[in-house]
């Protein structure tokens, strides 16, 4: 197998998406998004970190417009691994995402400052425990 050779560009989308980092060719030719960049989006935000087959594959941080924050392990565009997601109003969930949602083991952050931990399934959490700090 050929090693990917990628290229730096810069590249404005007919939507006025802009993205600046690396590309290789795909196996059909076509130049796709590889290695690490960073896409600009007026609807969606903006993305720093790993690209792999055009898609946000690996590590990386994307910054909501509402102003939310996720940073960790992408996959196929979703949060998809360990991360954290920063809600606007200050709240925090760190843990394991599957397919965009809370999945597993994390902990949460209430407005209080309170850190509750458990399991977690999409918008369920049974169980969770109040995390003592001392």
């Amino acid at each position: 197998m050929a090693e990917e050779r990628r290229l730096k560009v810069s590249y404005i989308f007919p939507n006025g998406d802009k993205y600046e980092g690396e590309c290789s060719r795909s196996s059909d030719g076509v130049m796709v998004r590889s290695g690490t960049g960073k896409h600009t989006s007026a609807t969606d935000g903006t993305y720093i970190g790993e690209w792999h087959d055009d898609k946000m594959n690996g590590s990386g941080t994307l910054v909501h417009l509402s102003g939310a924050i996720y940073e960790g392990d992408f996959k196929d565009n979703m949060y998809h691994g360990v991360g954290k997601y920063s809600f606007p109003d200050g709240t925090k969930y760190y843990g394991h995402f599957s397919k965009n949602r809370f999945e597993g083991d994390g902990e949460f952050t209430d407005l209080q400052g309170l850190v509750w931990t458990g399991s977690f399934h999409n918008k369920a959490a049974p169980g969770l425990k109040l995390k003592l700090n001392m």
